[in-house]
C-alpha cells in the first residue's frame, strides 16, 4: 500500500484510542504529514521500538505496541511450552497504557505477565526478568528523549536487552502480522482475576534495593559525613528508589527539586530531560545556589542514567559522564584494593566511545579492560559470558560516556540507583578528607594528563534526514579524510566492515565485535573522532577525544576537532 492507502485504512480501523482518531482527522488532505506518518514502519531492533507518539506505522501507538508484542509472543510460544514476561514503564506519555496493552497481548497468547503497578526504573525491569525467571521483559520508555517520544525496549531471559539474533527473530514474526487483524487480546480485568496478569509484589523492590546496597565499598562512608545532596528525578521513575537507597546508606540531608519530583511525561520544566545537558539541570543548579549542597544528582526519566554537578568553590561544576566514570573506577579499584576485596584478575568494561583515560587506571591497578560497542547491552553480555564460566565476580565496574554505570551483576543494564549510591559514597569519602569531587578529578588530570571528551549531536529529522545520514556515512567510508583539524589520520576502524586499517603501513586487522554502523578515526597524539548514527534517534553523534599537556591546551584541541567534525557533517 502507498501512504495514502495506509492512511485511509488507519482512519477506518484505528478506533481504540480517541487521540489517534483526532490526529488522523486533523491531517486529512495534508500529504506531507500523512507521508511522514506512513512512509515506513517503526523497525524492531535490539533497541526495540522508539518513535514520536501518534498515529501511523511510523509512530508509537497502541497498535504498534500490540504488533511488536504479538511478534514477541509468537517468538516465545515457538520456543517454550510455558513462559513469563515482566513489564514495566516510566513516566512517558501513554507509557502506562502501552504497558497494559502489551500485557493484554501476552495474556491473550497464554503467556504469564508480571506487571509493575506503577512506574519503575529500567534497571528494576532487568532485575525482575532475572529474579522472576522470565523468558523476556518489556520496558516502555524513551529514555532521555524529548516528551513527544516513547519507546518499547525488549529484554532477554538474562536481563540484557535482546540480542541481535533474538531481535531479528521477533522482527521476522512481526513482518508476518497485520496490526488490526492478527492480534490476540485478553480482557485486562479478567486476565488479572485469572492470574494470567499479576502485579509485581512490593517485596521484589526491597530485594532489588538489597542487591544495590550490597555494592557499597565502605559501608559507613556516608554515616556522619554530613553530605548534603540536591536530587532531581527529572519528573521520571527514580524518585522513590533513589531516595530509598540514599536513606539506607545514611545520606540524610537530601533536598528534592519540587517542580521535577513527580511523574510528568510533558517534562514541563525540562523539555529535553537528559542529565547530559545543563538545560535539564537548571532548576537543580538554582536550588544548589540557594542551599549550597556538596552535590547535585539528576536521574533521567527511566532512571538508568545519572548526571552530577559538584561544588567548586562558590559555584557548581557539571561533571561529564566520562569524568564520573573515571572517578568511580578509580574509587572502586583503589578502595577495594585497600580493603582486600578486589577479585583476582578484575575486569573493567567500557564502550568504544568512552574515555581512554581509563586505560591508565587499569594499568595502575592491573585490571583487564574490555572495550565493547556503544550500548549497555554489550557490557551486560560481558557479564553473562563471565557468569557462564563461573567468573562473574571478576566484573568490577562498567560504564559508558553517556552517564550510564553499573557495579555488580544483579542487573544487566545501567543503573542510576546504584550509581547514585556510589557517587554519594565516593563524595562522602572524599569530603571526610576535605576534598570535593571537583578537586578529585582535577588531581587525576594532573596525574594522568588532560583528556577532554566532547559529544556533538547533529539532527536529521524526517525521511530526508534518514537519507542524508546514510549519505554521510557512505562518503566517510569511500573517501576517508587524510587529516582532521590538521592531525593526520593514522588509523581507521570501520565497525560495519569489522576492519581496522593502519593508514601508515596499510595493514588491516579484524575487529572482533558485532557489526555496527560506526567509523573511528585515530589521529596523531592520541586524539580521535568517532562517527556513529544513533540507533534510537534521527541524529549522528560525533565523539571527539582531545589529549593535551594542560587543561587549556586540551580544550583548544577539543574545539578545533569539534569544528572539523562539523565540517565532516556538512555544517
Amino acid at each position: 500500500m502507498d501512504t495514502n492507502e495506509l492512511y485511509t485504512l488507519w482512519k477506518s480501523k484505528a478506533v481504540d484510542d480517541s487521540d489517534l482518531i483526532d490526529e488522523l482527522n486533523s491531517i486529512q488532505g495534508n500529504d506531507e504529514e500523512i507521508y511522514d506518518r506512513f512512509y515506513r514502519c517503526l523497525e524492531f531492533g535490539t533497541a526495540g521500538l522508539r518513535g514520536v507518539i501518534g498515529a501511523g506505522t511510523n509512530r508509537m501507538n497502541i497498535y504498534n505496541v500490540r504488533l511488536a508484542t504479538q511478534g514477541l509472543a509468537n517468538y516465545l510460544n515457538q520456543r517454550y511450552d510455558q513462559s513469563a514476561v515482566a513489564i514495566s514503564y516510566d513516566s512517558r506519555i501513554k507509557a502506562d497504557l502501552f504497558a497494559k496493552e502489551a500485557a493484554r497481548t501476552l495474556a491473550g497468547n497464554g503467556i504469564k505477565v508480571y506487571l509493575t503497578a506503577e512506574l519503575q526504573p529500567t534497571p528494576v525491569l532487568s532485575f525482575l526478568v532475572r529474579n522472576l525467571k522470565c523468558k523476556a521483559g518489556i520496558m516502555i520508555t524513551a529514555s532521555h528523549n524529548p516528551a513527544k517520544y516513547n519507546g518499547y525496549k525488549c529484554y532477554g531471559d538474562d536481563g540484557c536487552q535482546m540480542t541481535d539474533d533474538g531481535a531479528n527473530s521477533v522482527y521476522n514474526e512481526i513482518q508476518k502480522l497485520n496490526c488490526f487483524e492478527d492480534i490476540k487480546l485478553a480482557d485486562f480485568d479478567k486476565a488479572i482475576s485469572d492470574g494470567v496478569i499479576e502485579y509485581v509484589q512490593d517485596s521484589e523492590y526491597q530485594t532489588y534495593l538489597d542487591n544495590v546496597q550490597a555494592q557499597q565499598i565502605h559501608k559507613d562512608a556516608c554515616i556522619g559525613s554530613a553530605l548534603k545532596v540536591v536530587y532531581t528525578p527529572l519528573n521520571g521513575a527514580g524518585n522513590k528508589l533513589v531516595r530509598a537507597i540514599l536513606d539506607r546508606v545514611g545520606v540524610e540531608d537530601v533536598h528534592i527539586v519540587k517542580e521535577q519530583e513527580n511523574p510528568d511525561g510533558n517534562f514541563t520544566t525540562c523539555p529535553y530531560p537528559n542529565p547530559e545537558f545543563k538545560e535539564a539541570l537548571e532548576l537543580g543548579l538554582k536550588l544548589c545556589d540557594e542551599l549550597k549542597p556538596d552535590l547535585l544528582l539528576a536521574t533521567d526519566p527511566d532512571s538508568d542514567r545519572v548526571g552530577i554537578a559538584a561544588k567548586d568553590g562558590d559555584s557548581y561544576r557539571l561533571i561529564t559522564g566520562n569524568e564520573t566514570g573515571i572517578m568511580l573506577t578509580d574509587y572502586i579499584l583503589s578502595q577495594r584494593t585497600a580493603l582486600g576485596t578486589l577479585p583476582k584478575n578484575p575486569i573493567i568494561v567500557k564502550t568504544i566511545v568512552t574515555s581512554i583515560m581509563i586505560n591508565k587506571l587499569c594499568e595502575k591497578y592491573r585490571a583487564e579492560l574490555r572495550n565493547v560497542l556503544t550500548g549497555f547491552k554489550y557490557i551486560g553480555e560481558q557479564i553473562l559470558g563471565l557468569e557462564k564460566k563461573g567468573e562473574e565476580n571478576r566484573y568490577v565496574f562498567g560504564f559508558e560516556e553517556s552517564y550510564g554505570y553499573l557495579a555488580g551483576t544483579y542487573v544487566r543494564d545501567k543503573d542510576a540507583v546504584v550509581a547514585s549510591m556510589l557517587i554519594c559514597e565516593m563524595a562522602a569519602y572524599y569530603k571526610k578528607q576535605g576534598k570535593t569531587l571537583s578537586q578529585v578529578i582535577d588531581e587525576m588530570y594532573d596525574q594522568y594528563g588532560y583528556y577532554i571528551n566532547k559529544t556533538l549531536n547533529f539532527a536529521f529529522e524526517g525521511a530526508q534526514g534518514m537519507k542524508k545520514m546514510q549519505e554521510i556515512m557512505t562518503e566517510l567510508r569511500e573517501n576517508t579524510p587524510a587529516e582532521i583539524a590538521g592531525f593526520k589520520v593514522i588509523k581507521v576502524d570501520d565497525y560495519l566492515k569489522s576492519v581496522s586499517t593502519d593508514i601508515v603501513n596499510g595493514q588491516k586487522t579484524e575487529i572482533n565485535l558485532p557489526k555496527s554502523n560506526v567509523i573511528g578515526f585515530s589521529l596523531e597524539g592520541e586524539n580521535a573522532v568517532i562517527v556513529r548514527p544513533s540507533g534510537t534517534e534521527p541524529k549522528i553523534k560525533l565523539y571527539v577525544t582531545a589529549v593535551g599537556n594542560s587543561e587549556e591546551n586540551a580544550k583548544e584541541l577539543s574545539d578545533k576537532l569539534a569544528k572539523a567534525g562539523e565540517a565532516l557533517m556538512g555544517v
